[in-house]
């Protein structure tokens, strides 16, 4: 693929329950990562439009990583219905396995609430991914249902997780329970009075990723 950076290009993605849409901002020719974000549950209007996700999508973008966006099945123009985080995890494997087609480059994952929940399990389960964002992720029931994360706990690899001091779907007593659990390396980052949805804090949450990629050295 020709690289042109700042470019956006629109497209469908093969899933297993029909086509994905999908957008690509285009990345540097010299490239080290290539990325993928998720957003967060369709059935409350989630989709890759999110700002979460977009400003993620910035943060990794600035970077000169590709870095591909895509609505989970049943969500905008994608097909299929939705799967209460089961089929959805075969769509982050889509999508995963189509940045590797397209780059062959190392991969970043970042999933911000039901996107980190049905996300990070694959996405450390990936030998191809190198590292995961989850932001606000849900650790308490979000209407009844609670997201198996169990499988983090065998994740070694570099780990960064942002979430705001009021999140409604992430206590902090909970969030630190689940992080400390987890092997190294990882980083938790709370960013003071911010809601779920980083409302007026998205730059800080946008920073807090740099910060974490540079100190990784993931760039």
């Amino acid at each position: 693929m020709t690289f042109a950076a700042g470019a956006i290009r629109s497209l469908f993605l093969e899933g297993p329950a029909g086509r994905l849409e999908a957008i690509l901002n285009l990345g540097s020719e010299n490239a080290t990562h290539a990325a993928l974000v998720a957003h967060p549950h369709p059935m409350f209007g989630g989709t890759l439009h999110n700002k979460v996700v977009f400003h993620a999508m910035k943060a990794l973008n600035s970077f000169g990583f590709p870095v591909l966006r895509f609505n989970f099945r049943g969500a905008g123009l994608s097909h299929g219905e939705h799967d209460n985080g089961r089929g959805e995890q075969e769509d982050v494997q889509t999508a995963l396995d189509w940045l590797d087609h397209e780059f062959h480059l190392p991969l970043i994952f970042a999933g911000f609430s039901f996107g980190a929940a049905v996300g990070l399990p694959a996405a450390c389960a990936d030998d191809r991914v190198r590292a995961t964002i989850g932001l606000g992720v849900p650790v308490q029931p979000v209407e009844d249902r609670t997201y198996d994360l169990t499988s983090l706990k065998k994740c070694n690899k570099p780990k960064l997780f942002v979430s705001g001091s009021r999140d409604q779907f992430g206590p902090l007593p909970r969030l630190e329970a689940l992080v400390t659990s987890l092997p190294e390396p990882k980083k938790l980052v709370i960013i003071e009075s911010a809601d779920h949805f980083f409302e007026g804090r998205l730059r800080e949450m946008r920073e807090a990723i740099e910060l974490w990629v540079q100190g990784n050295g993931l760039a």
